[in-house]
């Protein structure tokens, strides 16, 4: 017998002589492609057609074939398929639920692709027609509610919430996405978070639910129907959080714990790389910023993850997929569901999360690691400016170990993991920071991440001189890496200055510095750390000194920076006081004493016994910032970011491959 092949919708012999067959899933497609409806010949049509394997590839190739005219003329046919199809995801029969969602996510996409603004017909009308759009919708969404919330099959549950993705990322812009206004009016966030709540549903769809929660925020979030959105879902978030008495609680925050720390890919060589995943970090994002009470969980403890190993080959550097879209397997997600040891490190999602952020912020050259580096260091703002954020992050009694990532340097030795010391948080968050500043001075410079970061140490600056928390810090770290920045920006003015403003960040490191020299005695651990600022500055007088001559230079020129370089220059006069005032008296006492090279301790020696007569001016607003707002600044990135998001969702929606066979064994009988 000749062997058959199956392809394209065609069943076909090998040899050449007979014509090919279609499947009959595809003769009836064809039907549906006519203007008639076929149902007139063939009165069980419908009933038939959802017992059918589905053929999503020719179902969704017919529809990109036609143009739009000859869509319209099908629009009866079509508006039909997609009202049987919704009334069959009330079948009791479930292989017939599953032909309908599939041909559901084929009809949309197909749709969707004519509609182009020159096609000239409305999405919802090609689908639905407009006079049943609002109750086809409600009955959509209601059964994909009772779907969702029922006991039984993942796989159906899997293949729902596929849809939902399909929906909302149809367009790039989710705003432009008319549907889903219907998808908001009938709120499917409450079985999206029974999902999550229930700790097996979460293991198998905790990713598809938290991207769409993260996608579905984001629709026309700077209207007021966007801002009412996001306030709903923060309702739903929270007040399943807030209640105690039920048993699963904190569904959508475990789910969002486990997606951050399954990010990590290690192999055994230790050689650790990360995917970068720009859905589950702005899912973090929204729910650091749509409700700081998330702050609470932030800070819940849990047993100390790791790294997941690979034991087959070192992890790529490059994911293979594409960036933003791939969950995490469910082996890693299950991995923190433990209960908590006594003797293990524990953990939470604010300690993952750094780990996370000082891999990810590595590398910056590449335009997805470049947005998360951004997303990282803005959910970080929103946390530095959090007044109970900071308590837990300055909290003593709360100490923790955390091995942060850091870029290899040739004049830098790597740190033994076992000498790391317990800190508060807000060491490792300075941590980062530092390691930040020093790693990324090069020809490609992320400004706009320097000043992120440098802001973001000012925040936590600025709470440290408002609550007088003396943390035992090693602040010189910092002091140098900033002067080294400053030297940086010097060093390469003429390139620096024909792409950014870098007296802006020049200003904002100078008044980190004036920070400390006015407001340091009441947040410095001790009155000899209060010296080292003195030492460090006179220490590296030559760099504040270039930078004097520098900014005075262009701001008595008519440049376009003489306004930039002035506000600098006027910034230096305290740390010029200290430098003209000490200098000389160390220059004499070297003098005096004969000695050719100072110590660090005669220096400070000489430090100390000079305070008294040292002059320095009050500066205003050193400890004021201007707090973070998304609107007014940062809205032309998020929707960038969420285009981004929803087009490789799209790309990745794998409904063909969303195993029929798997589907088929589970309902493999149909009473």
């Amino acid at each position: 017998m000749a062997q058959v092949e199956k392809r394209g919708g065609l069943l076909r012999k090998s040899s050449a002589s007979k014509k090919p067959l279609k499947e009959k899933v595809v003769l009836m497609y064809d039907e549906i492609f006519m203007t008639e409806d076929p149902s007139k010949c063939s009165p069980r049509f419908w009933e038939e057609l959802f017992l059918m394997k589905v053929n999503l590839e020719y179902l969704e190739g017919k529809l990109e074939s036609l143009d739009g005219e000859e869509l319209m003329k099908i629009k009866d046919n079509i508006n039909c398929l997609f009202q049987h199809c919704i009334q069959a995801l009330g079948e009791e029969h479930p292989i017939r639920v599953v032909n309908a969602l599939q041909t559901l996510c084929a009809l949309i996409r197909g749709v969707h692709q004519k509609n182009k603004s020159t096609s000239g017909f409305d999405i919802i009308n090609m689908l639905m027609g407009f006079d049943k759009a609002e109750l086809c919708m409600k009955n959509l969404m209601e059964s994909l509610d009772s779907l969702l919330c029922a006991e039984g099959s993942e796989s159906l549950k899997s293949l729902c919430l596929k849809l939902l993705l399909c929906l909302v990322t149809v367009t790039d812009n989710i705003s432009q996405n008319t549907i889903l206004e219907y998808v908001m009016i009938n709120s499917i966030f409450e079985a999206i978070l029974q999902i999550l709540s229930h700790p097996p549903s979460r293991r198998e769809h905790g990713y598809d639910a938290v991207v769409l929660l993260a996608l579905l925020v984001n629709y026309r979030k700077y209207e007021v129907t966007g801002l009412l959105s996001g306030q709903l879902l923060s309702f739903f978030l929270f007040r399943q959080y807030k209640d105690k008495e039920e048993e699963h609680q904190s569904g959508f925050f475990s789910a969002l714990t486990n997606m951050v720390g399954s990010m990590f890919i290690a192999d055994a060589h230790e050689k650790i790389s990360v995917q970068t995943n720009e859905a589950i970090l702005l899912a973090l994002y929204e729910a650091v910023h749509l409700n700081r009470n998330f702050i609470t969980v932030l800070a819940q403890s849990h047993p100390e993850m790791g790294l997941v190993t690979s034991p087959v080959s070192p992890a790529p550097t490059t994911p293979v997929t594409p960036l933003g879209t791939t969950p995490p397997s469910s082996d890693v997600i299950s991995s923190v569901e433990l209960p908590l040891d006594a003797d293990v490190q524990t953990s939470n999602l604010l300690i993952t999360f750094l780990k996370y952020s000082s891999i990810v912020m590595q590398d910056t050259k590449d335009e997805h690691r470049l947005h998360s580096g951004k997303l990282c260091l803005i959910i970080l703002t929103c946390i530095a400016e959090d007044q109970y954020a900071n308590a837990f992050l300055h909290d003593d009694n709360m100490n923790f170990r955390v091995n942060l990532h850091r870029m290899p340097m040739r004049h830098r030795k790597k740190a033994a993991d076992k000498n790391l010391p317990c800190r508060p948080l807000v060491c490792a968050v300075l941590d980062l920071m530092v390691e930040f500043i020093v790693t990324h001075m090069m020809k490609e410079f992320p400004m706009d991440l320097y000043i992120r970061c440098i802001q973001v140490v000012h925040k936590l600056l600025c709470y440290q001189k408002k609550c007088r928390v003396r943390l035992h810090y090693t602040w010189r770290e910092l002091w140098s890496a900033l002067i080294n920045l400053l030297k940086f920006l010097m060093s390469n003015e003429t390139v620096l200055l024909a792409k950014h403003n870098i007296f802006t960040l020049a200003l904002m490191i100078v008044n980190l510095f004036n920070m400390f020299i006015t407001y340091g005695d009441t947040f410095l651990p001790t009155p000899s750390s209060y010296d080292e600022l003195y030492y460090e500055i006179i220490r590296m007088h030559q760099s504040f000194d270039n930078l004097y001559s520098m900014v005075l230079r262009l701001s008595t020129n008519a440049g376009q920076w003489k306004e930039a370089a002035s506000k600098v220059t006027h910034a230096l006069v305290n740390i010029r006081a200290i430098i003209n005032h000490f200098n000389p008296k160390i220059e004499s006492y070297a003098a005096v004493n004969h000695i050719s090279q100072l110590s660090e301790e005669q220096v400070l020696e000489v430090v100390r016994a000079n305070y008294d007569t040292l002059t320095l001016k009050l500066q205003d607003g050193l400890d004021q910032y201007e707090r973070y707002s998304e609107q007014h600044k940062e809205a032309a990135f998020f929707k960038e970011l969420v285009r981004s998001i929803s087009t490789n969702v799209r790309r990745n929606l794998a409904f063909h491959t969303l195993s029929q066979e798997v589907l088929l064994k589970e309902f493999s009988t149909i009473s």
